[in-house]
């Protein structure tokens, strides 16, 4: 074999080698990287309240059922952490204006949870069309005095939905005598929950068995009282700032038509935007209020927002 013919075996050996050298690097990088993930990255057991209570009435946890419903409620909340850090944010902006509404329609504070497990405390609407921070169907409503038409829909406006929660829920209290009661069948409708009484032979909601959405109703709005009272015990570290936070508002009232709220926003140094974002009652661009009913339209303060040239 000529000097070149070795030269050029050296070469191909040593290729060799050095790829090996290389596979058994990435091999050990590899292991490394899987051992500090393992090292790094843990899920944990909750370790469930010895006490709980809904609004003043306490939660059988020694009942083997009843704590590994709630147990799984608190597990799939804790570690959906974007959606719960959403709902944590959202609450610090929201939970001062829907706790003396509570409060000042004789609803017990724990209802504020109700809220956050309907809604997430955002304007949503159901794909069967309950809407806003309550979830009223277009029927029940109407059916207790909100305006829902083209133009306003008052499902949306979380002053007076909250009025009408509370003479849903206090009605359903008065009829079951159970402010746990009541929030089930805030769910699943005050016939529903008092078919299954009758049907299942029992008083209290914890004895019956319901359909799966009605029987994890109650426990969502615990593991929501329970996280958002206790965040950094479930994990969920933050800063004030990190918060989203209320805009102080003032009324206005209207009692004639609007031809243009684009124009009408301009009038009070906002934009429009802004105007439906602190109003998201007002479903159109302009108020065919011929009736001359009266509205109370809320301005932010100067100061919040910046508005473009």
């Amino acid at each position: 074999m000529n000097v070149i013919s070795k030269i050029g075996m050296a070469v191909v050996i040593f290729g060799v080698c050095g790829l090996c050298i290389n596979a058994v690097q990435d091999e050990s990088t590899d292991e490394i990287m899987e051992k500090k993930l393992i090292n790094n990255y843990n899920v944990y057991a909750l370790p469930l309240p010895e006490y709980m209570e809904f609004a003043g009435e306490r939660v059988p946890l020694d009942n083997p059922d009843i704590r590994e419903r709630m147990d799984r409620e608190l597990l799939v909340n804790t570690y959906w952490q974007s959606n719960m850090f959403l709902i944590i944010k959202r609450a610090n902006k929201f939970f001062p204006k829907i706790e003396p509404l509570l409060a000042q329609y004789g609803l017990p504070d724990d209802f504020k949870y109700l809220a956050v497990a309907e809604s997430g405390l955002d304007n949503v609407r159901s794909n069967a069309g309950a809407s806003g921070f309550w979830q009223f169907m277009k029927g029940t409503g109407k059916e207790y005095g909100l305006e829902i038409n083209d133009y306003v829909d008052e499902r949306y406006n979380l002053e007076l939905a909250t009025k009408v929660a509370a003479e849903y829920l206090i009605k359903s209290k008065e009829r079951f005598g159970s402010w746990t009661t009541a929030a089930a069948a805030y769910n699943a409708g005050n016939a529903g929950v008092n078919k299954q009484f009758q049907r299942q032979g029992v008083d209290d909601y914890y004895d019956l068995l319901l359909n799966d959405e009605t029987s994890r109703y109650v426990f969502r709005i615990l593991a929501f009282k329970e996280i958002l009272s206790n965040p950094q015990k479930y994990g969920f570290n933050f800063r004030e700032k990190d918060l989203y936070t209320p805009v102080p508002t003032f009324k206005v009232l209207v009692d004639k038509p609007v031809e243009d709220f684009a124009k009408f926003a301009k009038d009070y140094g906002i934009n429009y935007k802004i105007l439906k974002i602190h109003n998201p009652w007002l479903r159109d661009t302009f108020l065919n209020n011929a009736s001359g009913k009266e509205y109370y339209i809320e301005i932010p303060e100067n100061g919040y927002y910046t508005m473009g040239q």
